[in-house]
């Protein structure tokens, strides 16, 4: 099993898409182990953008993040950092193909919804940001025999 944090940033809290992109992920067979509604802090921002501080858009996007709520959450699956980055399409949501979160609902760069982890060492270190070890669920839900074979 992998693990790999999700937001849904400020635009998609603000479009009421909460509900239906938690659906999505559950439909995919993915499993919430810890989720919480929260602002991020500029000093938070600077800790999970940290690659871009320097660069000249950094500044927007800051204040996107910081603008309203987002609803951080650990997902959890088979190979659940590409299976995740696979359901949310480009970063741009005008490149984005159909089917994806993405290229259905986004049509903006910056305000493309949902982040998601870029690789099992951002994964972790992102966990961390957001959640203590002590806010991780960890549960094997009913329905896993039929999503998946045993041997998977």
């Amino acid at each position: 099993m992998q693990r790999t944090l999700i937001l849904l940033k400020p635009d998609a809290v603000q479009r009421r898409m909460m509900g239906r992109l938690v659906t999505r992920f559950e439909d995919k067979g993915l499993n919430f182990v810890a989720m919480k509604l929260m602002r991020v802090t500029p000093e938070l921002a600077k800790q999970h953008y940290a690659e871009h501080i320097e660069k000249g858009w950094y500044p927007t996007l800051e204040a996107f993040i910081t603008g309203g709520p987002v609803l951080a959450a650990v997902l959890e699956g088979l190979e659940a950092i590409t299976v995740v980055r696979d359901m949310l399409g480009a970063t741009s949501g005008l490149a984005a193909a159909p089917g994806t979160i993405r290229g259905d609902y986004s049509s903006s760069r910056q305000m493309n919804l949902v982040h998601g982890s870029d690789g099992p060492e951002a994964a972790e270190r992102e966990i961390a940001l957001y959640f203590q070890a002590s806010e991780l669920c960890d549960h094997t839900p009913t329905i896993v025999p039929w999503l998946r074979a045993a041997d998977e």
